[in-house]
């Protein structure tokens, strides 16, 4: 049995950024990782063309000017960013399929504009008044939490196609679930998080930047730094636990610490057994929580052809298979590179096809976007988050009606020496790699403040 200070569950960005921080400051640290890679939900592949192999970014890949602790690891760990491609005309797809350019206001009917406006107060209002990091603190969370997303839209606004575009940017974009089946409170703290609703409808905001390489570079240069500290398909099996400390088995091999920091989605906590067992409000509130479900789609062209024709390569289309489209050309790519997302019940839809079929209505979606020309990739790939175990979906979990006040208390309580934290229980940053950067940090500091 090796014998650690502390034992991180999980090689994400957040296991890894409190096992680098607690390393710096002389703490033994170990890190085990069920997967074959580092990353989680962050992931790099290699795909191969009729040229030269291309990478694409499966995972998270974008970086806001208003998420500063992962910038500031950026900078830390001497990676450089660069600026998405976001010069041209935008195009809008209207329910009756018509396909209309634009430069910066959605070409909707002004009544629906204004509608839109005003839903995006409402929601800007809430989210100033919200601490992301007690939403349950909310005066009136209670009610939001009890109600969908999609009725309260239903309450305030009697314009569909506003309903329709403001549900897109929280529940297929975001949450990846459709608007009935989260909270209006679930809403605000995802408004929240990002510093306002009104940062959540701007795609030059908060799809501002990537990393040179990917995202992936972040966990990659940080389980570099720790070497061997780091041990791949390393499946934790149970912990047993005292006051004393964890003792963290993987196979018949055994680990042990004083403290253990649990690293992983609320969901996969439940993959591990814990004796003594977690308290029963632990266990009930992660049965709460649930991945949504989108397929991440890109399409990779001889050239970026719709710069062309003055176009960014941004669509939005809240009516099509898939919703949303942008430029996802790496920095240097000669080639030109689509990313768009199919979400919640039309993944659901799509992913019970075969192969063929999903990709051909997928390509359906870029033509409605770009024309004929998008229909004929040389290189197409989709992501496989939801048939993975150790990620169930994507691109983070989220509470169910109602269980946001009852249960969001909880998630971040420690238990004896095991202490719990992934992007999905951040406030600023849920569900973001920023949010993750900070629980980690969050975790490493609760370990130094506890010695």
């Amino acid at each position: 049995m090796s014998t650690h200070d502390v034992i991180v569950i999980g090689a994400g960005a957040t296991g890894l950024t409190a096992a680098w921080r607690l390393h710096r400051a002389g703490f033994d640290v170990l890190v085990l990782e069920a997967r074959n890679r580092v990353g989680g939900r962050l992931r790099t592949d290699e795909v191969t063309t009729t040229g030269e192999p291309a990478l694409f970014e499966v995972g998270g890949q974008w970086v806001s000017p208003d998420q500063d602790a992962l910038l500031e690891l950026l900078e830390e760990l001497g990676l450089a960013t660069f600026q998405r491609h976001r010069d041209g005309d935008s195009v809008y797809v209207a329910p009756d399929g018509e396909r209309r350019r634009f430069d910066r206001d959605l070409p909707v009917p002004e009544t629906t504009r204004a509608a839109i406006g005003r839903l995006t107060e409402d929601l800007d209002a809430l989210s100033a008044d919200m601490d992301p990091e007690r939403p349950w603190a909310l005066s009136g969370a209670r009610d939001l939490d009890q109600i969908s997303f999609r009725a309260w839209l239903e309450q305030r606004c009697d314009d569909p196609e506003a309903r329709d575009i403001i549900a897109l940017y929280v529940g297929p974009a975001m949450l990846t679930k459709p608007a009935h089946s989260f909270s209006a409170l679930q809403a605000v703290l995802m408004a929240a998080s990002a510093g306002g609703f009104s940062h959540l409808v701007d795609a030059d905001f908060i799809l501002d930047r990537r990393v040179v390489g990917g995202l992936q570079s972040v966990p990659l240069e940080l389980a570099r730094r720790l070497g061997d500290r780091v041990l791949l398909s390393q499946d934790v099996s149970r912990v047993d636990w005292t006051e004393d400390g964890a003792t963290v088995h993987v196979g018949d091999q055994r680990h042990h610490a004083r403290r253990a920091l649990v690293a992983v989605p609320p969901t996969v906590v439940e993959r591990i057994r814990f004796a003594p067992e977690l308290p029963s409000e632990q266990r009930r509130a992660r049965e709460h929580q649930s991945f949504g479900l989108v397929l991440k789609v890109q399409a990779m062209y001889a050239d970026p052809f719709w710069r062309d024709e003055g176009l960014s390569g941004t669509g939005f289309g809240p009516h099509l298979d898939m919703h949303e489209v942008y430029d996802n050309t790496p920095q240097g790519e000669s080639r030109g590179v689509l990313v768009g997302f199919v979400s919640d019940l039309k993944a659901d839809r799509l992913v019970r096809l075969d192969a063929d079929e999903r990709r051909a209505r997928v390509l359906d979606s870029m033509a409605s976007f770009f024309g004929e020309r998008a229909r004929h990739p040389q290189a197409y790939l989709e992501s496989d988050w939801h048939d993975q175990e150790l990620t169930g979906g994507a691109y983070g979990s989220s509470f169910d009606l109602g269980s946001l006040t009852r249960y969001g208390p909880v998630l971040r309580d420690a238990v004896g020496p095991l202490s719990f934290g992934s992007s999905d229980v951040a406030g600023l940053g849920f569900q973001h790699v920023d949010g993750a950067v900070r629980v980690g940090g969050e975790l490493a500091d609760a370990v130094l403040r506890s010695t």
